[in-house]
């Protein structure tokens, strides 16, 4: 199919001519660039040395080196020759700004490599090392030198008096550094930052950052931190000051406890002032005048060498500042003798006694609890159904009947005669009108006559039950088994042996 696909669509002889010159252009463009080798960048500070390498690379040995120069380029369109090197003629430094700081590592045109000494910021730009060839002619190759500089850090602290506007309270700079540094604030107070930059003569920038915020007393003495990050620096710069806020006197006196009694000694009264910068005169008076004979001043004291009616008066404290003065007063009272003060509870005590009494609150409930269950569970409803009641045909028959042994068991089926009642755990309902019943004798079975009773013994006696002999009866108070009887019919209680 290639075949094919050539035959119809034949390369015309002009197309081919032209791309067979471009591969050898570019080719040549590639056997060129690769000829003189050099650094792409290279990085160096100020006061330092920097080596610039170049290197011809000839395969095959055809191109002959005439001479090699190093040309810098500062700005766009701005050529200087800076060294130049000749196999015959030897070395040239035609720039007077490089002069004394440029040499050739070695004295050979295939490695001319130089080395600038005592490096400044305006040495920075593009160096290019050039070789005039025979017979293609200049080969070249550049390398551009980026001049750093670590910035000069430094935070200092502004001076401001409290007032209601925003002002600077703090600054910070990164000088001279390139490239350009930044800053940023890490502070606790509110407030905001602003930021410059100024560009030096040499490359090198300067950037300086202002920090704002209404000053008021409380922010006195705390931290504003400023931190510079830059390319040269290893970690951030981090540098915190503490704000100077000044401020007129705020006084108040301490030291007055309420017992100032006739006779006491060793009384004082502290004059508590809060000032920025600190105060320059503290000053006692009295209401009444001048301070009495027995009060004696020691700077914020004042001491009273032993209590009486002289010091029952009002003491005043003033203090100044160069931002103006403030001043606080207190009445002592003296008292005829001695006043005992008894210390309230400690914070710890109170705490202490209302844990204590929250353990005792839950003992008790829970003893509580503990007997309403135990109750609860002592008056439930019996957890077994009881037998069913049997219907028995009289109270005489019961007395005739022959006691039996309990049946093995109480699920025997009923006899057709017998009745089954379900209990319903209600009240027994009394019918107190019915007296064939018993009910008029409290709901209780109609009583006997004494001589039903004597003969319905004598026969027990006479003819035992089936099974047990006559002396149980005399040695035992045991009862036959109670017979089930049914509302309404009358029952007797068990016979009783004397």
């Amino acid at each position: 199919m290639a075949r094919d696909y050539a035959g119809r669509c034949p390369v015309s002889p002009v197309r081919n001519t032209w791309l067979v010159a471009a591969a050898i252009l570019l080719a040549a463009q590639g056997i060129g660039a690769q000829k003189v080798r050099v650094e792409e960048e290279v990085e160096a500070y100020p006061t330092e040395s920097v080596d610039l390498r170049c290197q011809f690379i000839d395969g095959g040995g055809r191109t002959k080196l005439t001479q090699v120069s190093w040309i810098w380029e500062p700005i766009d369109g701005q050529r200087d020759n800076i060294a130049v090197y000749h196999p015959i003629y030897g070395h040239s430094f035609p720039n007077l700004s490089f002069k004394d700081r440029v040499v050739f590592l070695h004295n050979s045109l295939e490695n001319p490599s130089i080395r600038i000494s005592n490096l400044r910021m305006s040495d920075a730009g593009r160096y290019t090392c050039e070789y005039a060839t025979y017979p293609s002619g200049n080969e070249q190759g550049t390398t551009t030198l980026i001049m750093l500089a670590k910035p000069k850090n430094s935070a200092n602290v502004v001076t401001v008096q409290a007032g209601s506007k925003s002002v600077v309270v703090a600054q910070c700079e990164a000088a001279d550094g390139k490239p350009a540094a930044t800053i940023k604030w890490l502070a606790s107070v509110g407030g905001n930052h602003s930021t410059t930059m100024t560009n030096g003569p040499d490359g090198t920038v300067t950037v300086r950052s202002e920090y704002r915020l209404v000053p008021t007393p409380a922010d006195n003495g705390r931290e504003v931190t400023c931190m510079v990050d830059q390319r040269t620096q290893d970690q951030p710069w981090v540098d915190s000051v503490k704000l100077s806020v000044e401020y007129p006197p705020s006084v108040s006196i301490d030291g007055y406890d309420n017992n100032w009694y006739v006779g006491r000694s060793g009384a004082v009264l502290f004059c508590v002032a809060n000032a920025n910068p600190a105060p320059t005169t503290i000053t006692w008076t009295a209401a009444s005048g001048s301070l009495p004979d027995t009060v004696m001043v020691d700077g914020n004291k004042l001491m009273v060498r032993k209590v009486d009616d002289a010091v029952n008066t009002t003491f005043i404290c003033e203090v100044k500042n160069k931002y103006g003065a403030s001043r606080h007063q207190i009445t002592t009272i003296v008292n005829e003798e001695k006043r005992q003060i008894t210390p309230g509870p400690s914070t710890g005590a109170v705490i202490g006694g209302i844990l204590g009494t929250l353990v005792v609150i839950g003992i008790i409930i829970g003893i509580i609890l503990f007997i309403r269950k135990r109750q609860e569970d002592g008056e439930g409803p019996p957890k077994h159904k009881p037998p069913p009641p049997v219907k028995a045909g009289s109270s005489t028959e019961m007395l005739n009947k022959p006691s039996e042994p309990p049946t093995a068991t109480e699920t025997a089926p009923l006899s057709p005669g017998e009745v089954y009642y379900e209990p319903t755990g209600g009240e027994p309902v009394t019918n107190l009108d019915d007296e064939t019943t018993g009910a008029l004798n409290g709901g209780a079975p109609p009583v006997l006559d004494d001589s039903a009773k004597y003969s319905n013994i004598n026969e027990l006696k006479d003819h035992p039950a089936d099974g047990h002999h006559s002396n149980d009866l005399d040695s035992s108070n045991r009862e036959p088994p109670a017979a089930n009887i049914s509302r309404g019919e009358s029952f007797v209680s068990p016979a009783m042996y004397v």
